[in-house]
């Protein structure tokens, strides 16, 4: 009796990896998170957010210098290949194409 009340205890642990990729996801967006970071494949042409690290990342804007995105609802622009901090994240712009914006968000608290 005590080995399937021990195996019952752990599996909630065994499940908890499941249930925090599970809460990555969003509209027109791909993400890879893994850690403290995640990694947001945007499309573009269309209303694009993810939600992840327990925050909604929406793309506002891109071109071919800059990338303009509101995460934890406040708006913050970075440039392409640079990384700025906003609301106790690090976010970079990793590339924009025609059809796709990368970039990385990572909690630095």
């Amino acid at each position: 009796m005590i080995p399937l009340r021990r195996g019952l205890a752990v599996l909630p642990l065994v499940l908890l990896p499941l249930g925090a990729a599970a809460a990555c996801g969003g509209e027109n967006s791909k993400t890879d998170c893994s850690g403290n970071s995640c990694t947001i494949t945007f499309d573009r042409g269309v209303d694009a957010n993810a939600s992840i690290l327990g925050v909604k990342a929406e793309l506002v804007a891109a071109n071919d210098r800059q990338v303009t995105l509101k995460v934890a609802g406040q708006q913050v622009t970075v440039p392409v290949g640079d990384n700025e901090q906003s609301e106790g994240f690090d976010i970079s712009v990793r590339s924009v194409t025609k059809d796709q914006v990368v970039v990385k968000i990572s909690n630095n608290g």
